[in-house]
């Protein structure tokens, strides 16, 4: 498929929303991109027209970005651009005399949207710690019997008694030998 995709340096403007889906988790929030020029008439560095897009994430990303940026944080944004025409939300008045008709004014508001495939900070302007995040494989157990718990009827605010016998160490050093002659 033949994507646009682009890379945007800018800053945080809005808090990360984070809401689960039935696909996985979906992380959105805007971000600020103003560009920077070298003026030569008053020797220094002026700004441009700041442009917002709206950062899209899904599942594993979209769990990390709402774990680590927050409003104001420089970042660096890299996926795909999605350009998407809606109609306002609005109503125009069709006669001179003013009643709504209910038809839309024909006018089309246009989004920019980017897709994230990474997000990183931005660490020209500053330092960052990475902390990887460990899934857990499913593991294939067999399955176990639970055996109902029997409680003690014992009185509130009375200590219990300490247990009698070998400690448990020794009681399952003496099954080991009982166990693997059952298992063979």
């Amino acid at each position: 498929m033949n994507d646009t995709t682009v890379t945007v340096v800018g800053n945080v403007a809005t808090n990360v929303d984070y809401r689960e889906t039935a696909s996985g988790g979906v992380a959105r929030f805007r971000i600020a991109v103003t560009p920077r020029r070298w003026d030569r008439q008053s020797a220094s560095w002026t700004d441009g027209y700041t442009s917002f897009y709206t950062v899209i994430a899904w599942r594993t990303l979209a769990i990390n970005l709402a774990g680590s940026v927050s409003v104001g944080d420089p970042l660096l944004v890299h996926g795909r651009l999605r350009v998407r025409e809606e109609d306002r939300d609005g109503y125009r008045t069709a006669d001179p005399g003013g009643s709504r008709n209910g038809q839309r004014d024909g006018q089309r508001r246009t989004f920019v949207d980017i897709e994230a495939v990474a997000v990183g900070h931005d660490l020209t302007r500053g330092t960052s710690a990475f902390r990887r995040v460990v899934k857990a494989a499913p593991k294939v157990t067999e399955p176990v019997r639970v055996r109902p718990v029997q409680h003690e009827a014992h009185p509130v605010g009375v200590p219990r008694p300490e247990p009698s016998g070998p400690p448990r160490a020794e009681l399952a050093e003496g099954l080991q030998p009982q166990v693997a002659a059952a298992l063979s």
